[in-house]
Order: structure tokens, then C-alpha cells, then sequence
């Protein structure tokens, strides 16, 4: 073979024998010199053969890890030997398998993480550690170990369309009970977060579309919120929020601009908005509404005396009306009914009382009325009137019977002012029983006048039992 007898041509011939020039580094010892010696010669057996191919290839094994840490010119002048197929590599070409030292020849020798990797090994030598919190999700984290565990509950931030639709049926509810006392206590369960402010602009916007009674509501639970849940910064944004949202709300309140100036009015005046919210606006307004209800602000307050009288800025709504007050504005009701003879106007008068508890009073006054007028005019456009509230439910039964009664109980001081008052209350409850405004039962309860008859004029006019 070429390889072999390039090989071959640096030996000399001694006596017959190839032997090795002694300059040249011998690579086997004496046993191997032998070997080689009997496989030239041909005498070697096939067990021998392949026992000294074996010994061949651990030696070149160990040959090239010994030159691994040798300089990069020395392994690469190596590795071109034996990649043109020296026969004491393993394998002829390519990397050792196994081998710990760097693949590319590069690298300084030193060992893996400064030291401190390894098995079995906690670190570098004299490095000192700091003491851990303990992880839950360590599996053996151990809670009672850990001393006092404390249990907090966790409320999220709500955002805005989860905080309108929480807020609304806190309102609505506020609307019907009036304590002021329970909605702090559902706002401080609530976390609200940043958007804190936008409770008191919804409370208002729906104040807007209800009743005058919820204005004065709205208005008392805003002076309540102030220092304890919300603060005049946030009333501030809440009012600034409104002011920019005026033109939406016009198109179902046209009334909003007047009714947001008196709110911002008796907000100031409750010291719920500080005093220089106003000032803030001065000739920085470009919207007209807006500025309509900051003028409407600014006149209720510096009138004389104003701030004193703000508190009736909405009236005195329901229920918390005097009773004399009351019975005047029904009286008033009746009587400019009587002139106009306008059911729809009588009925928004009565609807604006917002005392539907308290409508048996005008059965009672209209009644009255009824046995003190002349004529049968009054008779039947009190039927009328109450024949309508009948049928749209403004009066319910209960309300209807008790009125009559009223007037059933006092129908003997009334007949002292009005002698013929129980003949008119007998025309009067069947004309009403006729146009199904009152029951059979309440009309048969109707008391009557019986009968005194008197003897001859011997008897010594004496009246008959």
C-alpha cells in the first residue's frame, strides 16, 4: 500500500531485519517491537492479531487525550494526521466521543461555573448564602410551620362598565329608603379604584331623569359622601364629567343645564365643591348648556341670603311635606280644577305631591267640597275627577274607601254648617257607585237621616220614639 510504504522509507535494513533509525520516537515498547516483528514475518495468529489491534487503538486513545492540552498548533497538526487515516486512531477522523475538553481546540482549561458546579456541590468555596423567604409552591413548604397566618380578602378594582351596573341599583334602592348611611357602607365593601369619582356624576344623571325627591336625596347623599368615602377633588371631577356630558343628557332632560347649576349650587353651599370651583371656569367655556347652568350656579349663589335657602332648592319633597302644607296645595288643586276643568293638569299636580300615601286627603277635601257647593256642577266634575284617578290607578281602593269613610264619620258636624248633607251624600255615593268609582259595600255604609215625626199639636209636641 502507498500509506505502508510511505511509512517504511524512513527505516534502515540491518542483517536482513527493519528496524528504526534511533533518532526517531518509538511509539511501542519492546513487546509491541516483537509483535510487530512476528506479524511481518507472518507467524501471528487470527486471536493475536485482533488482541494486538486492540492494544493498538487504546494506546492511540490515550495518545490523543495526552495531546488535547497541548498547544492549538500541535492539536491541529495532529488532527491532520489523523484524519488522513492514521491507524492508531479510533476512529480516522472527526472529535473523540466522551472527551470533557473543549471540542474546538479553544478554551483555557478551567473548570465549569468557577468551581462551583458540579455533583454533589453546594457552591464556590466560601460562599456564604442569605436566608430565603419560603416558597408556597415548594413542595415541602410547611404553612403551620410559618407561624400566624393571617387571611385577607381580596376585592378587585372594579372598571367602568362593572361600576355602572354595581351603582345604578345602589341608587335606585337610595331613592326608596333614603339612608344615607347604608350607601356608605356598600361603597366602602366596593373597591372603586381611580374611578371613585364617577359614583357622584351617575347619582346625579339619574337624579336627572327621576322626581324632584330624588334630586333632594341625591343632593343630601353627596353633603354625606364628602370626608368619609369621596372627597371635594373627586366631587370636583364628578361635576366636570357632567358638565362635559350636558349636550347627551339634554336630549332626555332638556331641563339639565338649569338643574346641573342648581346642583353645583347647593353642592357649594353644602361645602361638598370647594368655592372656587366656579372660578375655575371663568371665560374658559366654550359649550352654551354648559355655561347656562354655571350662570344658573353663580346667581342662586350670590343672591342675599341664598345660601341659607338652598336647602329648598328642590322643595320639600313626599312625605316630608307639614300635613297643613299638604292639604293646602290639594285644596288648590280642586279649586283650579274646578275652574278649568283640566284632568291631565289635577293629575300632574297630584303626581308632583309624590304622597301616594296621603291621597285619600283629596277624596276627603273633594267630598267636602262636593256638600258645600251649589249646584249640581261641582257634583259631577268631582265624579269625573275621581272616576279618572280610578281608572289610571292614582287612587288605589284602599285610599278611595278610606276617604268616604272620613266623610262618613264627620258627616254630623259637617250637617251643622250644611243641613241638607245627607241627602247630597246619598246622591253623591250612588252617582259615584253608578260610574264604578266606588264600591256596593261603601256606598250601602252610608249613613242617612231618618225620619222624626212629630205628634198633634195636643201631645205637647212631643217627638215620637
Amino acid at each position: 500500500m502507498a500509506t505502508e510504504g510511505e511509512t517504511w522509507t524512513t527505516v534502515q535494513k540491518h542483517d536482513g531485519v527493519l528496524s528504526f533509525d534511533d533518532d526517531v520516537d518509538h511509539p511501542y515498547g519492546d513487546e509491541d517491537e516483537a509483535a510487530l516483528e512476528a506479524e511481518v514475518n507472518g507467524n501471528w495468529t487470527p486471536q493475536e492479531k485482533a488482541l494486538h489491534e486492540a492494544r493498538l487503538k487504546a494506546k492511540a486513545k490515550r495518545r490523543v487525550r495526552k495531546s488535547s492540552s497541548r498547544s492549538e498548533s500541535l492539536s491541529e497538526s495532529l488532527s491532520g494526521e489523523l484524519a488522513d487515516g492514521d491507524s492508531y486512531s479510533p476512529k480516522g477522523k472527526g472529535p473523540v466521543p466522551n472527551d470533557r475538553k473543549s471540542r474546538t481546540g479553544k478554551g483555557r482549561g478551567l473548570p465549569k461555573k468557577g468551581g462551583a458546579g458540579g455533583k454533589g456541590v453546594w457552591g464556590a468555596a466560601g460562599m456564604v448564602y442569605e436566608v430565603e423567604e419560603p416558597d408556597v409552591k415548594d413542595p415541602n413548604y410547611d404553612e403551620v410551620a410559618q407561624g400566624d397566618t393571617v387571611y385577607a380578602t381580596v376585592v378587585p378594582e372594579l372598571d367602568e362598565r362593572e361600576l355602572e351596573k354595581t351603582v345604578n341599583p345602589i341608587v335606585q334602592e337610595y331613592f326608596e329608603h333614603g339612608d344615607t348611611k347604608e350607601v356608605q357602607m356598600l361603597l366602602k365593601e366596593l373597591n372603586l379604584g381611580h374611578h371613585k369619582y364617577e359614583f357622584s356624576s351617575l347619582a346625579v344623571s339619574l337624579s336627572l331623569e327621576g322626581k324632584a325627591s330624588h334630586r333632594e336625596l341625591t343632593s343630601r347623599l353627596l353633603r354625606d359622601l364628602v370626608g368619609k368615602v369621596l372627597s371635594e377633588s373627586d366631587m370636583a371631577r364628578a361635576f366636570d364629567k357632567i358638565l362635559k356630558e350636558l349636550p347627551d343628557l339634554m336630549l332626555d332632560t332638556p331641563e339639565a343645564p338649569q338643574m346641573l347649576g342648581q346642583f353645583i349650587a347647593r353642592a357649594i353651599a353644602d361645602h361638598a365643591l370647594p368655592m372656587a370651583f366656579l372660578d375655575r371656569y371663568k371665560g374658559k367655556v366654550d359649550c352654551d348648556h354648559a355655561r347656562a347652568a354655571l350662570d344658573r350656579a353663580a346667581v342662586l349663589l350670590s343672591m342675599k341670603r341664598e345660601m341659607v335657602r338652598l336647602d329648598n332648592v328642590w322643595g320639600v319633597g313626599g312625605g316630608l311635606r307639614p300635613v297643613k302644607h299638604l292639604v293646602k296645595e290639594m285644596n288648590f288643586l280642586l279649586k283650579e280644577y274646578l275652574v278649568s276643568g283640566e284632568v291631565k293638569e289635577a293629575e300632574r299636580c297630584l303626581r308632583d305631591l309624590e304622597v301616594p300615601h296621603f291621597h285619600h286627603e283629596l277624596v276627603y277635601e273633594a267630598v267636602v267640597m262636593v256638600l258645600e257647593s251649589k249646584g249640581d256642577t261641582a257634583v259631577k266634575m268631582m265624579c269625573k275627577l275621581l272616576q279618572a284617578f280610578w281608572k289610571i290607578g292614582l287612587i288605589t281602593v284602599d285610599q278611595m274607601n278610606r276617604g268616604f269613610q272620613r266623610v262618613y264619620d264627620e258627616l254630623p258636624e259637617i250637617n251643622l254648617d250644611v243641613p241638607h248633607a245627607h241627602s247630597i251624600m246619598e246622591s253623591f255615593t250612588d252617582l259615584c257607585y253608578q260610574e264604578s268609582v266606588i264600591t256596593k259595600q261603601l256606598r250601602d255604609s252610608c249613613p242617612s237621616r231618618g225620619r222624626k215625626r212629630f205628634v198633634s199639636e195636643g201631645d205637647g209636641g212631643l217627638i215620637k220614639n
